[in-house]
């Protein structure tokens, strides 16, 4: 099939050459994601459900994989290099296969081993996870690579609770059902490197976590799944666990915890279901908190209020709405709150079927009569046309009436519209006895027939006694901005005081080590959520010690690490980058947060339209922050932590190349970085390993603080030379070195001595000396 005449069938002729491009092929076309159409520059929210609809329908047309199918195909996001990744690994097994291939013809077993992968590569391939192998009755699974998500681990286990239900409804003539195994671990490996040769050449993950899902599903009972705790931590509330206790397995020292995933949770949103600490304290969001508060007063009046609340993830969106709930929490009000999620971006009005399922309070033993009853009950809370609205809702619900009502005999098109209007009708009825906070989270994943619903139902919020609260990323565009009553609120980062009194607040009011909130504070960017999870783990990490009112180091201060909670999310931002802009930000985040067009290209070594391609990218990603204009440009990574994230998958060899092309490159053609901070040179030759050229350069860098009186740097960039001098050979190389940097840290010693004599000393010394 050719990507071109597929688009022009569908109108979009003019996304080809972008199309092209990316190397978009009709093997990589089925997998793409709403992600990856705004990555190709399919702005209009409009013509992204349009190719979101015609991807689906292509999905569909797909052959299911037989034995001999290579594992799904990957976008032109693949490697060709090895990387560090984390990535949740899942290991599924068919239960009894020994068992069944005793009792079944070849060719039988052959259909019924078919049939199995079938189901467990499409649950795979719905939740964005990779088959990386076949293994008879065996498949293992990568979650994270070669494309990353921000929510890898619960892919994995959606993945493996579709499978364990798909498997289960497979029946084998007079055998009997069928139950799977799964294991999933998740953990930092190396991924990439390509072993054997022609057909069999595949990409190998290596790491603890292969061999852990692997211990993990033969643990498992049949259509179980058992986790690691590093999964279970990453998963927060978002399932429901039995907790397996210690186990021994084979190959780790250690007992390893199990816990087993019974099923989804019954948390109403994502954030509620991840936040299972408790809510984070609420800091430098007093405005907005105001803001939203006078508005609730005025659609409690009848002045019915829409609030488009926007901003990029972790800002604090869901968090502001939590506080408001809170504030609200004593005043009469009907709460009604609806879940976007990228799992159901095509399930028509997915959002509203949960909120009534929860709403009603739906069990899942419930016979459909008893689900009737509770449904019947709900909406006479708000209307008076029951008979008329639960039919609908019954059909809308997947619920049989039997013949408790008449059949609706309705066109698709008209029951659709009839149902929208049923579920404007429940909230105009609910908004007559009480004000209503109507809340609809993260629609950058709302599905077309929501987005519908949303239309209908924004022009008439001004006459009900509503606020409506749409949150959503800058990717988003709302089409109610100029309505009546429409507020736009946009969640900026948080300062650096604001940074440092959140910090406090994490940490109950103790005091940190100095040096270690200003990291902190730098490294996050006055993103809550970044700011959270790198407190929770600087305290759960063994750098801290606690001593009661204050935090105490345990040692020497070492570089911030990416939680493992943070890993997923910012990985996902670079592997929606072709290959050379990702390279491109691999080569900057070794260079530094900051660095100048110039040495990027002196260091990346590729062609000018090449390179001012592959930035551009990372700027419309905004990723990298640019100003000036090239050759004289100065970029930014735009979090810090994203340069971490990108620095974090080079493996130590390549990082070591780079660092030494950079130090290179710094000689050869920044003589002025070199003379005035030789401290650079030295911090990339001492990355490179290259301890010699290291040495030279901190001993440099110390003097020419020395001679400027910065004494506490002076003493630090010597103190580092001193440290690789001891890696050295013993002899007089050394030795010599090691002398000539005692002698100038003597020297920076003795003036930060003499500094710290009072005046009146120093000049009773000074005619001491005199004297003698």
């Amino acid at each position: 099939m050719d990507v071109g005449d597929w688009l022009r069938r569908h109108g979009l002729e003019q996304y080809e050459a972008a199309f092209r491009e990316n190397k978009i092929d009709d093997t990589v076309l089925p997998t793409l994601t709403a992600e990856d159409l705004k990555d190709l520059g399919v702005g209009f929210v409009g013509h992204r459900r349009k190719l979101l609809d015609a991807i689906a329908a292509l999905r569909a047309q797909v052959a299911a994989p037989t034995l001999s199918d290579a594992p799904l195909a990957i976008d032109n996001a693949a490697k060709d290099t090895a990387e560090r990744r984390q990535v949740t690994v899942m290991f599924s097994d068919l239960v009894g296969s020994t068992a069944l291939s005793a009792r079944m013809d070849p060719e039988d077993l052959r259909e019924v081993i078919a049939a199995y992968q079938k189901c467990v590569a499409e649950a795979v391939r719905r939740f964005g996870g990779f088959v990386a192998k076949y293994m008879g009755d065996g498949v293992l699974v990568y979650f994270g690579y070669p494309k990353a998500h921000e929510d890898d681990a619960e892919r994995a286990v959606r993945a493996g609770l579709a499978i364990v239900d798909s498997i289960a409804r497979l029946a084998i003539p007079a055998q009997g059902g069928l139950a799977v195994r799964v294991g999933i671990a998740t953990g930092l490996v190396v991924v990439g490197d390509l072993i054997g040769e022609g057909a069999a050449q595949e990409e190998t993950v290596v790491g603890e976590s292969p061999n852990l899902a692997a211990r993990l599903q033969a643990l498992a009972g049949p259509g179980e799944i058992v986790i690691p705790l590093a999964t279970r931590r990453l998963l927060g509330g978002l399932f429901e666990f039995a907790d397996l206790g210690l186990h021994e397995l084979k190959g780790f020292d250690a007992p390893i915890r199990a816990w087993r995933v019974l099923r989804e949770s019954a948390a109403e949103t994502r954030f509620e279901a991840r936040a299972t600490s408790g809510l984070a304290p609420t800091v430098g969001r007093e405005h907005e908190l105001a803001l939203l508060a006078e508005l609730w007063s005025k659609a409690a009046s009848g002045e019915g209020q829409v609030v488009l609340l926007s901003g990029e993830p972790g800002i604090g969106k869901s968090h502001l709405i939590q506080a408001l709930r809170e504030r609200l929490r004593d005043r009469p009000h009907i709460r009604i709150r609806c879940q976007c999620s990228p799992f159901h971006a095509n399930s028509a009005l997915r959002p509203s079927i949960v909120q009534l399922t929860r709403a009603a309070g739906f069990h899942p033993d419930d016979p459909p009569s008893v689900k009737l009853d509770k449904l019947e009950r709900l909406l006479a809370r708000s209307t008076d046309k029951v008979r008329d609205d639960a039919p609908l809702l019954s059909a809308f619900l997947s619920l049989p009436v039997g013949s408790r009502y008449a059949p609706l005999n309705l066109s698709p098109q008209r029951q659709k519209e009839l149902t929208l209007e049923a579920l404007i009708r429940q909230l105009v009825g609910l908004a007559a006895r009480q004000p209503v906070l109507l809340v609809f989270e993260d629609i950058h994943w709302i599905d077309p027939t929501s987005l519908e619903l949303l239309d209908r139902l924004v022009p008439q919020i001004p006459r009900l006694a509503v606020l409506a609260v749409f949150s959503f990323r800058p990717e988003f565009e709302p089409r109610w901005i100029g309505h009546p009553r429409v507020t736009s609120l946009a969640l900026n980062r948080l300062s650096h005081r604001q940074g440092a009194a959140l910090v406090e607040r994490l940490t109950g009011g103790k005091a940190l080590p100095d040096g270690l909130l200003e990291q902190m504070v730098a490294k996050t960017d006055g993103v809550p959520l970044f700011l959270e999870e790198v407190t929770k783990a600087v305290i759960e990490s063994d750098v801290l010690t606690d001593e009661g009112d204050r935090y105490a180091l345990a040692g020497p201060l070492p570089p911030l690490a990416i939680p493992a909670t943070l890993q997923d999310s910012l990985v996902a931002r670079l592997d929606r980058l072709v290959a050379p802009a990702r390279e491109v930000a691999q080569i900057g985040a070794a260079i530094g947060r900051e660095f100048s067009y110039e040495l990027l290209a002196a260091v990346a070594q590729r062609g000018e339209r090449e390179l001012q391609g592959a930035l551009d990218q990372l700027i419309g990603a905004e990723l990298v922050i640019a100003r000036g204009r090239p050759p004289h440009a100065t970029c930014i990574f735009k979090h810090a932590l994203v340069g971490d994230a990108a620095y974090a998958t080079l493996l130590r060899s390549r990082r070591q190349q780079l660092h030494t092309r950079i130090a290179h490159a710094l000689e050869q053609h920044f003589g002025e970085v070199v003379e005035h901070e030789p401290e650079i040179v030295a911090q990339h030759y001492t990355a490179a390993g290259l301890s010699l050229q290291a040495i030279g350069y901190w001993q440099r860098a110390g003097e020419s603080a020395n001679d400027r009186s910065a004494n506490d740097e002076a003493q630090s960039h010597l103190q580092k030379a001193l440290n690789l001098i001891e890696t050295l050979p013993a002899g007089p190389e050394r030795q010599r070195r090691e002398l000539a940097a005692l002698t100038v840290l003597g020297r920076v010693l003795a003036a930060r001595m003499a500094t710290q004599i009072p005046r009146s000393s120093r000049y009773i010394l000074a005619r001491a000396a005199f004297a003698s």
